[in-house]
This record gives C-alpha cells, structure tokens and sequence, in this order.
C-alpha cells in the first residue's frame, strides 16, 4: 500500500492521480486474485466505475472545478480504495489457504461492496454539480452518500457550485438559497464561508450588473454571513471591499441599500476592515448618496447649486476610479433617485449614515475623508432636519469625527477652525440639540462638544452654559455626559481651563455638583472630577466655599481610587486658600 502525502499538500490533480493508481493496482491484484473470484470481480466491476469518473473528473476544465467538495469526496474515494485494494490483495493463492489464513468471508466484500457503491453515487453527485450549464436548471440538489448525515453540506455545496457555474437565473436561485441557509443558523454561516461560498458570491457580485437581481440575491447573501468578527475577516480576506465599494459607487438603488448596510456591519464588526474601506474611499459615495437629499449646496468654500456639487463630486469619483481601475460612477443614478419609491430612498438613507458612523468610528482616515468630502457640512444640514433614525445615525458620525479630532491635533485644526463655515454649522446643531433634543440625543451631542473643548475660545459662553443647564436633568446618562463634557473643558490639559473654570462656576455649577456627589457610580464620578479641576483652578471662589467644596471632596477620598490622586490636589488646594492665603495664586502651564 502507498504511503499517502499529507492533504493540505497535495495539488487537485495529483489526488485525482493517486485514486486512479489505487484503481489500477486493484485491477491487478484481481486478476492475480485464486479465491473469492466472483466477488473480487464485482469489487472490480465497481472500481472501473469509479475510475471511469475520476478521469472525467480530471478532465474538467478549471472554471468548472467546486475544489472544496472534489477533495473531500476523492479522499474519501481513495480511503475506500486502499479498503478495497488490501482485501483483494488477501485473495492471491488457493481458495482454502488463503481462507484459513485470513479469514476472509463474503462479509467483507459485501461491506466494501457497499462503500464503493457510496463512493461511486458520491462521484455522480461531484460530477453533476460540476457540469453545471444554463441547460441544467437545478440539477446538483440531489443528496450525495458522503452527506448524508449532514444534509446542509450538500445543499451549501449544491448551491455553490450553482453560483459557481450556473445560468443567470440558477446563480440568483442559489445565492437566495445560501442567504436563506446562513439566516437560519450561525452553524450554517460558517459552513457556506468554510467550503469557499464567498469568493462565487462576490464574482456574481461584482459582473451581475447587467442584471440588479443579480447583484441583488449576492449582496444579500453577503450581507447573511457577515454577523460576527470572525466571518467578516474571512469575507475580507476575499478581497470583498474593492467589490462592495464599487457596488456603492455604480449598482442600482436596491442593491445600494443592502451593499450600505454590509459596509455597516462590516466596519462594526471588524475594526480592521475600516482601513481597508478608508483605502477604496468608501466615504465619497456614501457622502455622494446623502447629499443628493438635500435641496442646498453643503460646499464648504462658496455658494453653488447641488447641480454643481453632484458634477464635481462625480468628476472626481471618475478620475479616481479610472486611476484604480474600476468602473466609474454612474450620474445617472444618482440623478434617478429621487424618482425612487420614497421608502426605498429612505432605507438608503438611514444605511449610508450608519455606514459613516461605523466607518468614522476609531478610524482617524475615515474621518478625514468625511471632512475633506464636504460630508461635515452635509452632516449638519441633515441634523438639523431630519428625526429618528437618519438623524441619530449623523449625529453619531460627528461625535465619531470629534473624538477624532480630540485626539489627533492635525485634525482637529484643519477641521474645526472658528472660521469654517462646516464647523460652525455642527456646533450649531450641536449646542441645539444639547438645549432642546431627546436624552438619546443630547447624550452624544454633548459628548461631541466635549470632545471639541480645545475649539472654543474663552468667550464661547453658549456651549457652556447649556452644559451647566444639564446638570440638573432628570436623566442621570444626560447628567453624567454634562459633567463629563464640561470636565474637558477644565482639565488642565485644556489651554483654557483656567478662564472655562471660571465660566462654569459663574453659570451655577457649583452648587449642583454638590448635590451630585450623592448620585450614582457614573454621576459622581463624573461631577468629583469636575469639582475637582474647578478647586484646582480657582480655588478662591466663593461659590466653592459656600457649597462645602472642601469637605463634598473629603467625603469621596476613599470612594474613587483612580482619581485619588487628583482629589487629594483639590482638597489641598482648598485648604491652602482656607488657611488665609489670600494672595495664593495658582498658575498653570500653558
């Protein structure tokens, strides 16, 4: 017997090789065999068999070839054959020796009989689903032996293979049919990626243009699998993005709506495949979509008309396609969607905006891509007039690009300068929503603002005192986002903390942080850290000293160990201005 190469090592072609040198040396040790005659013929007769589709299998031309279930199935054959060959071996001498010395009965050819037999229904199933043409209409969902004790790998393996090498409309079928087995169970999902279904899916993908179905039943079938990290870096892995990405710039607004909501849970899911969106600019089609809903320019440098804006945007989406590559946008399409069904169109919408969101979060190239598209401006326009969904999905991309922007410094003073007319627009919106929004609202709007403290001049008193206003909300998350922003603009990295620590006790803060060291675990941390900076900074205020300050710190010492170094400071600072230095002036590195 042979000894047999690792699988992973093996070419296709040479496991093929090695079944059909296992079928001739079986051929031999028949005809040599002296007993047990009739039932080592039958054993042969079977063989041929398998033989007969081995080479048609290898004749295959590679387009047709599903590799994932010919391996298993002809390692499966070439198991069966080594069973086949090492009893027909045991048959060579007389009838009664050979009996007496092995024991060989008539048992054990009906047992290998029987997994010939399955062998050789596996190989017309192989074949079958291999010669897939536009004449075979739904062939290959039949259920091959080596399946059965798990019938979804023969529908996965079917379906793919017919995605693979179908007519147009048995691809369509099967894709519909993956994207239905991936929604039943998580199992399923990694069974259709494990035996290579999204490579087929993503070619259908990306040449089914000329058919929106097409493209339609694979980006669904996509968008099934990609539910967790693990399978989203798998599709990735298949060089997915550039594919999706130009569904984003050219596909039909249906496609359109599924391909934004795969880029979504894409970049949620897998922090990494966000580059690799940054590096196809998947931004520009997304702010391209999102603007065309707006009746005014979001042009941040001189008033034009969206007629303009869409042109310019489609030039430059046009020269950059072509230097990549790939197909251009189309204009027309976009000029065509405000001719479609107003609930599609607004699917679309809320899509793209998550799709930003997702894209801007922790991602300091995506941000920039947004702001450097005029996709800041077009923010703020749909903050201020949109609700639910679309709204929420924009405000949470701005508070992605702020906390960007807080932590990258190039960023933030290209982006946010005072005199930018897209900047100003989103503290606009911003200092609105943080006055008059829903708490789901004005949650991250003031965590925006926040985040933006290094922006504001000294005498931007009305990003402060609508802070301060929110101290005494009735819901503890608004509170807890309140005190945390206006934290930013005490701490002393902040240039300003000085002059806003002065501000934000003038406007009233005092007194309420008092009142919220009392509160819950996020609240009071939240307001002693505050309290803190403002008793650093300006601990000769009245208002301190009136609220207890000093002794609201000495009750929380021991409660927040991570700020306990801080809180000791504070109370220092106070008790030194409470010991009668009244020219005790604190000073700060600017």
């Amino acid at each position: 017997m042979m000894e047999e190469q690792p699988q992973q090592q093996r070419t296709l072609k040479e496991t093929l090789d090695v079944a059909l040198f296992l079928a001739g040396r079986i051929r031999k040790a028949v005809e040599e065999a002296g007993s047990f005659k009739q039932e080592c013929y039958e054993v042969l007769r079977l063989v041929d068999s398998l033989a007969d589709m081995l080479r048609s299998a290898a004749q295959l031309p590679p387009a047709a070839v599903y590799e994932r279930p010919m391996r298993r199935i002809v390692m499966e054959v070439i198991k069966n054959l080594d069973r086949a060959l090492a009893l027909v071996r045991k048959c060579k001498g007389s009838f009664f020796l050979m009996r007496l010395i092995t024991i060989t009965n008539v048992a054990d050819f009906r047992k290998v009989s029987t997994i010939l037999e399955n062998s050789n229904g596996d190989m017309e199933w192989l074949l079958d689903v291999c010669k897939v043409s536009s004449s075979s209409s739904g062939c290959g969902l039949s259920l091959p032996p080596i399946a059965s004790t798990d019938p979804i790998l023969s529908w996965v393996w079917s379906y793919i293979a017919l995605v693979q090498n179908g007519c147009l409309d048995d691809r369509i079928d099967a894709a519909n049919g993956l994207a239905s087995l991936a929604a039943d169970n998580a199992r399923n999902g990694k069974i259709i990626i494990e035996e290579g279904g999204v490579a087929p899916l993503l070619k259908l993908l990306k040449d089914g243009g000329a058919l929106p179905d097409a493209q339609l039943a694979a980006a669904r079938a996509i968008a099934s699998l990609a539910t967790n990290p693990e399978r989203v870096r798998q599709i990735a892995e298949e060089r997915a993005v550039p594919t999706i990405v130009q569904c984003l710039y050219s596909s039909p607004v249906a496609v359109q709506v599924v391909v934004a909501s795969l880029v979504a849970e894409m970049a949620a899911h897998e922090s990494s495949t966000r580059d690799e969106f940054a590096r196809e600019n998947a931004i520009r089609p997304l702010v391209l979509v999102l603007s065309s809903g707006m009746e005014e320019d979001v042009s941040v440098s001189k008033p034009t008309n969206m007629h303009s804006l869409v042109q310019s945007s489609i030039r430059v989406s046009k020269e950059k396609g072509i230097a990549a590559g790939r197909r251009p946008y189309d204009g027309g399409k976009l000029a065509n969607l405000e001719q479609e069904d107003p609930a599609v169109r607004a699917e679309l919408m809320v899509n793209c905006s998550r799709a930003m969101w997702m894209l801007a979060r922790g991602s300091d190239a995506n941000s920039r891509r947004i702001t450097e598209t005029r996709g800041l401006m077009c923010l703020a326009k749909i903050i201020e007039k949109e609700q639910g969904e679309f709204q929420y999905n924009c405000l949470m991309a701005v508070s992605e690009i702020a906390a960007a922007a807080e932590a990258n410094a190039d960023l933030r003073r290209a982006t946010f300068k005072t005199n930018s007319p897209a900047a100003k627009a989103v503290v606009d919106q911003l200092i609105r929503l943080t006055q008059d929004g829903s708490p789901l609202l004005q949650s991250p709007a003031m965590k925006s603002i926040g985040s933006l403290s290094r922006t504001f001049p000294a005498r931007e008193t009305r990003v402060r005192r609508p802070l301060v206003n929110n101290l005494s909300h009735k819901d503890t998350s608004v509170v807890a986002e309140a005190a945390s922003a206006l934290g930013k603009f005490a701490n002393p990295e902040n240039f300003l903390c000085v002059e806003h620590s002065k501000a934000i006790i003038e406007f009233g803060a005092v007194p309420l942080l008092g009142r919220l060291l009392k509160s819950g675990e996020k609240v009071q941390t939240a307001a002693v850290v505050l309290l803190c900076y403002l008793a650093i900074h300006v601990s000769n205020s009245e208002e301190l000293k009136q609220a207890d300050a000093l002794g609201g710190l000495k009750s929380q010492s021991s409660h927040h160990p991570f700020h306990r170094e801080l809180i000791h400071k504070a109370i220092y600072q106070l008790e030194l201005y409470k010991g009668g230095n009244n020219n005790h002036i604190q000073t700060h590195d600017r």
